[in-house]
């Protein structure tokens, strides 16, 4: 070994003629422009609206204080307690029956590319078709369809075999009804495009062994298949169940609220309490309830997917 080899040894030499890696080197400064814009446009206003609930601010008066009352009246209004339950019927009504529904479509069209039945890509394409339509042309469309006049086509229909007219939208119990089924329908769609990837990982050695076992359909479906995609479902009635809560655009443009405040969900009452009634505070403060709500069901989100990645 030289005198070079002996005072440089080549570990030390590649060392030395390695680059320092500094943080321009890493992936994040090109985030900051990113960081920045999320900051702007999310952070920012969430940080607003906490604030902003512990105000009596309103919008016609330019000053407010700092005050619990926003969060006090809101709890002890008379139309609270009606909210919520309105809110838990919407939800769980909602969310049970896309969840039911769209398993049964995903099921259907699994079965129907098993059997090469022609038509299953034209009814899986027109299932998406309600989930890349707006809320608010929904709300229009349900509209239109609930009419209770006689350029109502639910009511015309009805009137052909004798029934009607009902009173989808002037009742409110039939209104939240009315509203709910429709909410059924439009997110019926995404529930099926999460089942539906499910169901195409179930594992075909495994339901044909459970065939060969002599096991029936029912035993299939109970033992095999929903044990399988059980964290999906979960997945899905997490995503769902954010979804609803935050359901505003569609309700609107079906019923506003109405009749009276029959349908008037949490993130409806928001819209209502302040460009309506102008109370931002209190707005705000409704805000802020919906927040933790969302919060609390993405943390329960981010554990299970915690969960199957350990799996």
């Amino acid at each position: 070994m030289s005198t070079y080899d002996k005072a440089f040894p080549p570990q030390q030499t590649e060392q030395k003629r390695r680059p320092r890696k500094t943080m321009w080197d890493t992936p994040y400064p090109w985030l900051i422009p990113l960081l920045l814009v999320l900051a702007a446009v999310f952070l920012y206003p969430i940080l607003q609206i906490v604030r902003l609930s512990f105000t009596d601010a309103n919008m016609i008066q330019v000053g407010y204080d700092y005050t619990l009352e926003s969060y006090l009246r809101m709890f002890t209004l008379p139309g609270f307690l009606p909210m919520i339950g309105t809110t838990a019927f919407f939800v769980f009504f909602s969310v049970v029956f896309q969840l039911f529904a769209g398993f049964i479509v995903a099921l259907l069209i699994v079965q129907g590319e098993k059997m090469n039945l022609r038509g299953t890509v034209v009814v899986r394409t027109s299932v998406l078709v309600a989930w890349a339509i707006p809320g608010v042309v929904i709300g229009v469309i349900w509209g239109m369809l609930y009419n209770e006049t006689d350029a109502g086509i639910i009511n015309y229909a009805l009137s052909t075999i004798g029934l009607g007219p009902v009173s989808f939208l002037s009742d409110p119990t039939m209104a939240l009804l009315s509203v709910t089924l429709a909410n059924i329908w439009r997110g019926t769609a995404f529930s099926m495009i999460l089942m539906y990837a499910g169901l195409k990982t179930v594992s075909k050695d495994v339901l044909e062994a459970a065939v060969i076992d002599g096991a029936s359909a029912l035993q299939r479906m109970k033992n095999v298949i929903l044990p399988a995609i059980a964290p999906i479902i979960l997945v899905n009635l997490i995503i769902i169940s954010i979804d609803t809560f935050n359901t505003f655009d569609m309700v609107m443009a079906l019923t506003g609220g109405g009749p009276g405040n029959s349908t008037e969900v949490i993130a409806l009452s928001i819209y209502t309490a302040i460009f309506r009634e102008f109370n931002l505070g209190e707005g705000a403060a409704t805000a802020v309830v919906l927040l933790v709500v969302n919060v609390v069901m993405t943390l329960v989100y981010l554990k299970v997917l915690g969960r199957r990645g350990e799996e």
